[in-house]
This record gives C-alpha cells, structure tokens and sequence, in this order.
C-alpha cells in the first residue's frame, strides 16, 4: 500500500508547509482504558514517524501545535508529564534529527516553560541552526491571538518611539511582527480525531491554506495517512481569492 500510494504522489507539487493540531492523544488512551499520559507517549512516536517521512520527501516545514496557551488549564499531573515528555523527546532525538539535517524551531512564547525544557529547546536550536532540510516547528505555549496582540503592542511602541512610520503599515509589515515572521503561510492545516475546528492555530497564516480533516487519532496518525493528505491536496486547485 505504501509503494503504490507513493508512485502516485507528484513530486513536484509537494506542500512546501505542512500544518498539523495534534489531537486525540487523550480519547485514544481512553479508548484503550489507559492513563491520558499513555496516549501522549504514543503521540509522541507519531511525531517520530511523520518527521522522518516528511524530510523524506523534501517537504521543507513541518509545524506542530505541541501545547497552547490553554492547555495550562489541565491537570497539573498532565501538564508536568507533557513537559517531561519534551525534554525527553529532545534529549533523545535531537542527535538523529541534526544527523538528517533537520532545523528545530519553535514558537510562542517559551519563557513560562519549566527551566530545563527551554535548556533543551536552546541546546536544539543551537546544534541545528546550519542545517538545511526541513525545518520542524513545535508551537509551545503558542495562541494564535496572543501572538496577534503581542504584534500589535510591539507595533504601537516601535511607533510611539518613532521606529515606525503609520504609512509603512501593510500585511507584510504585519507579519514581520507575528512569531511565525520565519516561516511560510502552511499550504495546508491537518486537523486529526475528529474534530472540525483550527483551535486559536495560526489564526494570520491559514487564511488561504488547504484543511484536512480526518477521524484518526494522532497516536493512530502514519505515513500512509500523510501521503493520503498530500494527494489529496495534490487534487485541489488552489487560486488564493483569484481564477485560473
């Protein structure tokens, strides 16, 4: 299956952006009458698989939204696990992704991150950061609209300090304010588990990206299901507002 779903991929209209919500992480462990952590860990090696497979195909970003800005309201027992599980992701793959050229990046804001996960993260960014492959974004204490205001306050003092004229002000100009000032607009945003919504994800950089949805749980998620989305984006006439 995966040989054949491979030879129908066209190559040369691979997403240069992949976008993924990872969820269902929970309902999948529940489902199997086990602790939410374990649907975490299993999440965990979906990510394995999916970086690997995206690198291999030459798609250039991959962004995951690993933990918002709400997801502090869960359990403390499972917002310590979900850290946890970050620094050993970290620790224990890094070594693999500098070795495949793999760029680790992050956005949002990491500051309120126990200390020895943002040790981790900058030890990763800093042994990556000549690489030239794909580039894999984990969105950490990362809101849409948080992000959004926060170029707005950081817009209004560069102009109250005369930084800035009013009149250079223009979508781009916006952009370059927004945490993602780094990355392309994702060609398209998957959502699996069943859920039909974007979840304060990249709120500015979807407007016209691709969506796939799919009922799938993420610890479920494989290659075949992400060959199965790009041919299906290969499919789609994309014309941003416009005609062909």
């Amino acid at each position: 299956m995966e040989k054949n779903t491979l030879n129908y991929i066209d190559k040369n209209n691979i997403p240069n952006h992949i976008a993924i919500i990872m969820d269902g992480n929970g309902r999948w462990a529940k489902k199997r009458f086990l602790p939410r952590t374990f649907g975490h860990k299993a999440g965990v090696e979906t990510i394995r698989e999916i970086v690997k497979e995206c690198s291999s195909l030459g798609i250039k970003y991959l962004t995951l939204y690993a933990f918002s800005t709400e997801n502090w309201k869960r359990p403390k027992d499972e917002v310590s696990a979900l850290m946890n599980l970050l620094i050993q992701y970290l620790k224990k793959e890094i070594k693999e992704l500098h070795e495949n050229n793999v760029i680790f990046n992050t956005i949002g804001d990491i500051s309120y991150l126990p200390n020895a996960a943002i040790e981790e993260i900058q030890k990763s960014k800093e042994v990556t950061k000549d690489n030239t492959g794909l580039t894999l974004t984990l969105a950490l204490n990362y809101g849409s609209r948080n992000d959004i205001k926060n170029a707005i306050v950081n817009i209004l003092k560069d102009y109250k300090n005369n930084r800035i004229d009013i009149d250079d002000v223009d979508e781009e100009f916006i952009r370059n304010y927004l945490s993602t000032k780094s990355l392309p607009d994702p060609d398209i945003l998957v959502r699996p588990s069943g859920e039909y919504r974007v979840s304060n994800f990249l709120l500015w950089e979807i407007a016209y990206s691709e969506f796939w949805f799919s009922d799938i749980y993420w610890p479920d998620f494989r290659k075949e299901n992400l060959h199965k989305l790009i041919l299906d984006y290969q499919s789609r006439e994309r014309r941003f507002g416009g005609l062909k």
